[in-house]
């Protein structure tokens, strides 16, 4: 399954994305699906984000990870003016 260079592991990619400065600062990290699958596993990637306490949402051809437990809300502008609040 893994196409990494000998020296990364699948274990190793998934905690150099999951301790990404982004990602200890609470911030949001963006993967390519097929790069999950094809290095490390879509199932082994969510376990460990869930264990970590981070939240995955998919869309298209995208993971994004947001590594932290804020509510996530999707937001509209509605007539023109936007329902997000600060």
């Amino acid at each position: 399954m893994s196409m990494l260079p000998e020296h990364l592991t699948p274990e190793v990619w998934l905690e150099q994305v999951l301790s990404s400065a982004e990602a200890r600062s609470g911030g949001v990290v963006k993967r390519q699906i097929r790069d999950v699958e094809r290095l490390v596993g879509r199932d082994a990637f969510l376990a460990e984000a869930e264990r970590r306490g981070f939240q995955v949402v998919q869309n298209n051809r995208h993971f994004v990870i947001f590594c932290n437990l804020m509510p996530i809300r999707r937001v509209r502008a509605v007539d023109g003016r936007s329902n997000a609040r600060p």
